[in-house]
């Protein structure tokens, strides 16, 4: 039976860690040294860390941040923001990074994907897709949520993952910090076109939400949530001994 995930999200801005709803109405949360310390130790499976601001802000990741999470804790860490180039990759990597994320880089170079799965191998390439509906279709959009690219999201994550996107980040702007639960119908298309590891991403809200989610979309890998963790509506111990008293497999 595979192991299920429970990753926390780090969404930063300003070096500082921040919250909203589907993608908006952002506010300041706490240090992200002190969080990630914080989830390092007490039962996260992973850590996110994203610069959010960095690809709409034309910028380079904040690297001095970074290198003091990474040096913090000791679970895998997947960063992103402001990943346009390989070198971006490397950059990330050496300041202590396990794997790298890329949205808005790979919609404007749909190269990168696979120039950077050559060079640091599959496992190490993250595609994260900011999914929305729009007519009835789900579309990629970019720049933190801001723009529609107009692709249509499942074609898009397939080719990516042909390229060499060893893992996905699936996040749904629709359920974003709503807290209504997970995006059971966008999660379930991915895991059927896809055969690498699916990360689902936005509506979490209480700890059956999770149970819900491995339950109801069996190729899901991983449930990522920032809000509920933050706050200490929900944690980490209590909800992977919920999960294992509903017949999930997690790491304790």
């Amino acid at each position: 039976m595979v192991t299920k995930r429970i990753i926390p999200c780090l969404d930063v801005k300003d070096g500082r860690v921040v919250k909203g709803t589907n993608f908006m109405g952002l506010v300041d949360v706490s240090s992200p040294v002190k969080l990630a310390e914080y989830y390092s130790k007490n039962g996260a499976d992973e850590l996110v860390f994203y610069d959010i601001t960095a690809s709409s802000e034309g910028r380079k990741l904040f690297t001095e941040i970074l290198c003091e999470v990474a040096s913090k804790i000791f679970i895998p860490l997947t960063v992103g923001g402001g990943i346009n180039t390989v070198e971006d990759f490397d950059r990330v990597l050496k300041c202590g990074a396990d794997k790298v994320s890329v949205n808005s880089g790979a919609i404007r170079n749909p190269g990168l994907v696979e120039e950077a799965a050559k060079r640091y191998g599959d496992q190490c390439v993250v595609l994260s897709v900011d999914v929305k509906r729009v007519d009835g279709v789900f579309r990629v959009f970019a720049k933190g949520g801001r723009e529609n690219t107009g692709m249509e999201a499942l074609e898009w994550i397939k080719r990516c993952v042909g390229n060499g996107a060893g893992e996905i980040v699936v996040n749904s702007i629709d359920t974003d910090g709503v807290k209504k639960g997970f995006d059971l119908e966008m999660l379930d298309a991915v895991c059927n076109i896809v055969d690498v590891p699916v990360i689902a991403s936005g509506g979490a809200g209480c700890m059956e939400d999770f149970v819900t989610l491995f339950n109801s979309v069996k190729g899901v890998d991983a449930g990522l949530a920032a809000s509920i963790f933050h706050y200490s509506e929900v944690e980490i111990p209590a909800l992977k001994k919920y999960l294992v008293e509903n017949n999930i497999n997690m790491r304790i």
